[in-house]
């Protein structure tokens, strides 16, 4: 009875995750810039770092340190862990998290504009300050462009619907087709962007727009298909049972993210594409 908890607080279990998760992203972060520098050939005489070997290691590590971990929070959920203090503490975490993704998001944002406006530099071609560069041929905003924009918001409505299906009504089923809905949508929308990027008049080194243009929606491209992954993982765990009304965290947590990478978006339509274009 001594070591008895009377407290709402999860202290948690020694574990093995956060170290192997640094030296997981170590290792994908030096193989990737072995890779793109044509560094290093092997590595204490054992590791080939020349190509992207390396790099796969690591990334591969990182990827099995998110499902390792994520699992053991999981299990920690259906053992009763997460009381009501530990699920706000959850929520504020995941909060900063986003606000971190803003801040990033914000920095090609930054960039973009500083270049629109004063478009003068050794990358830049635009000696009379033209924006975009003279020889850029943008993409048409009304075309691909605005299509993607409808279904990303169509897929955060989809997002929404499972949400309010769960929360409101505990109509499962509903919760079921409104995030397979979400996800093919999401699906998708990656699709059409791949072939948006094989049709682009420009590259992406050799002048400053290409290299912002793809960097920020290459980005949120990324963002799509991890939470993509976050709402696929979601739909798996509600047909193994999980989420109630009452607890639902995870699923809250990816229709969040979702729901930022659509306003990510929406100022990337804005800015990027018909301003910018």
């Amino acid at each position: 009875m001594a070591h008895a908890k009377n407290h709402d607080y999860h202290i948690l279990n020694p574990s093995v995750w956060p170290l192997f998760g640094a030296l997981a992203g170590f290792v994908m972060l030096f193989g990737a810039v072995a890779w793109m520098s044509g560094g290093f050939t092997v590595l204490f005489g054992v590791v080939p770092v020349a190509g992207p070997w390396l790099f796969l290691i690591g990334f591969v590590a990182v990827l099995y340190t998110m499902f390792g971990w994520w699992r053991e929070v999981v299990i920690e959920s259906h053992v009763g862990d997460h009381t009501g203090v530990v699920r706000l503490g959850l929520r504020y975490g995941f909060i900063l998290f986003i606000m971190s993704e803003v801040m990033f998001f914000a920095a090609w944002f930054w960039s973009f504009f500083k270049h629109a406006m004063y478009p003068m530099g050794p990358m830049s071609p635009a000696v009379d300050g033209v924006w975009p560069p003279v020889g850029i041929e943008t993409f048409d905003p009304w075309h691909l462009p605005l299509i993607n924009t409808m279904i990303l918001l169509c897929s955060g409505m989809a997002a929404t619907w499972a949400h309010h299906a769960l929360v409101h009504e505990n109509n499962r089923e509903d919760m079921k087709w409104g995030l397979i809905l979400a996800v093919v949508l999401g699906a998708i929308f990656t699709v059409f962007q791949i072939y948006e990027y094989s049709h682009a008049a420009f590259g992406f080194s050799g002048n400053i727009y290409g290299a912002n243009f793809f960097m920020a929606t290459g980005f949120h491209g990324f963002h799509v298909l991890i939470g993509t992954i976050f709402l696929l993982v979601c739909l798996v765990r509600l047909q193994k049972g999980h989420f109630t009304p009452e607890k639902h965290l995870g699923f809250e947590a990816a229709a969040w993210y979702w729901h930022f990478v659509d306003v990510v978006w929406l100022f990337l339509f804005a800015a990027v594409y018909v301003w910018g274009g």
